[in-house]
Parts: C-alpha cells; sequence; structure tokens
C-alpha cells in the first residue's frame, strides 16, 4: 500500500510540474532544468555520503580491536 502511495504522490508531482512548464512557457525548460539539477546535486550529495559511510564501516571494522 505504501508503494501505490508513493507512486501516486510522485506522479501527482510530475503533473504538477508539466502543468507548470505548460503556465511559464518559454521560460519552463529553464525552471525544469533548474529543478532537475537541484535534485540531481541533492541525490549525488546523498549517494556519496552513504559511500563514505559505507566506506568508514568497512574500515572500522578491518581494524583489529583493542582486547584489554
Amino acid at each position: 500500500m505504501r508503494t501505490l502511495f508513493e507512486f501516486s504522490a510522485l506522479m501527482l508531482l510530475g503533473a504538477l510540474l508539466v502543468a507548470l512548464g505548460i503556465i511559464l512557457g518559454d521560460y519552463a525548460s529553464w525552471y525544469f532544468a533548474w529543478i532537475v539539477g537541484t535534485a540531481m546535486i541533492v541525490l549525488v550529495s546523498a549517494a556519496a555520503l552513504a559511500w563514505l559511510d559505507a566506506q568508514e564501516a568497512a574500515r572500522a571494522r578491518s581494524l583489529p580491536r583493542d582486547k584489554s
């Protein structure tokens, strides 16, 4: 049920973006590029953070532990 809700929310967001593009006319491509670019920056940053976290976790698992 959650997946259906998320899909519906994303479809609604997509429809709103298309409507915004139609309303803005000539400037729509600039706004669309700005929205997509901002989303990509956020996603790439999140992926880099997850990758860094995974590397640190692997490094912590590979270090020998003090048994005292």
